[in-house]
């Protein structure tokens, strides 16, 4: 035996000896500063203690949704789905940095839907007000030659029925708990609020209505050059170091997973549904039971 090296029994001795709530607590922070950036836990802490009244109360079925890991399923199928529609994917390309600064990005989103969530409505106001603000410099013309403008409330309702659905459906496939018909519809109804300040058209406000608008869009939608390479972008190319890139494939593929069949196509990306059933949900849950572990330190959502 080399001398620099402990006999099996020690080793075990030495994992046994590893604080787990250590290891949590490392994990969730590292979640949360990719997520919410290095003060994380001082804009939570601005947010949740703010007093006044809220947009949404505790019992509101959205609190529960957007508390759970499964949003970092949902959030990822969800940009994915996004890009179909060719004039939010120009505002994208165009006038996004999610190349340079892909972090940054996902931060941003990441305040926005915890301010309108978890906030009290002067929180949720201002939140609301930023983002148009940034939308107002989001104008261009297409590569097909049609005019984009991000305040456009045709676009603004794409752009939530999208999200709505990659949210609830990753809820309703990887989430803590079930939510009934009937929550399910609260829940639309309750991202309607949001959607409807940020100025979009008569978003759905139950799950049949979302359904709905969602086969209303379908003729609009399509694959593009932009959107084909946000696409790869997103599933490729991240930039994380080795160990976090494997997580993140186990992410990646669990997004792609919850894509209809339809929507994968215009962007190239495979349909093996034996495979999906088999190894891609079962791993998706798993990582979705390891985030939600690590992040239960932040127990003040509800």
């Amino acid at each position: 035996m080399r001398p620099d090296t402990k006999p099996v029994t020690d080793q075990f001795m030495d994992l046994r000896n590893i604080n787990i709530d250590s290891v949590r607590d490392w994990l969730g922070d590292q979640l949360r500063s990719r997520v919410a950036g290095e003060n994380a836990d001082q804009r939570a802490a601005e947010i949740l203690d703010a007093p006044g009244p809220h947009w949404f109360g505790p019992e509101e079925p959205i609190r529960i949704v957007h508390a759970d890991a499964s949003m970092f399923v949902g959030g990822l199928r969800a940009l994915l789905f996004q890009s179909l529609h060719p004039l939010a994917m120009a505002g994208v390309a165009t006038h996004s940095d999610y190349r340079a600064d892909p972090w940054g990005r996902l931060q941003r989103t990441s305040d926005f839907l915890f301010a309108t969530t978890f906030g009290p409505a002067a929180q949720a106001e201002r939140a609301v007000e930023i983002v148009h603000r940034v939308h107002e410099r989001v104008t261009g013309t297409a590569s097909d030659g049609r005019p984009y403008a991000a305040n456009d409330p045709h676009l603004l309702r794409w752009v939530h029925v999208a999200e709505v659905d990659s949210f609830l459906t990753a809820f309703n496939r990887h989430g803590a708990q079930k939510l009934s018909p009937e929550m399910q519809d609260r829940y639309v109804a309750n991202t309607a609020v949001i959607a409807r300040a940020l100025g979009s058209e008569t978003p759905p406000e139950s799950v049949a209505e979302l359904r709905e608008q969602l086969r209303a869009f379908r003729p609009e939608l399509r694959g593009t050059p932009e959107a084909r390479q946000g696409a790869q972008y997103l599933l490729f190319k991240a930039p994380l170091p080795p160990a976090g890139l494997a997580v993140y494939g186990v992410l990646a593929a669990a997004a792609v997973a919850m894509l209809p069949a339809w929507a994968r196509l215009p962007l190239r990306l495979p349909y093996p549904p034996v495979t999906e059933a088999v190894a891609f949900r079962p791993a998706g849950e798993a990582l979705t039971r390891t985030l939600r572990w690590a992040m239960a330190p932040q127990s003040r959502f509800n």
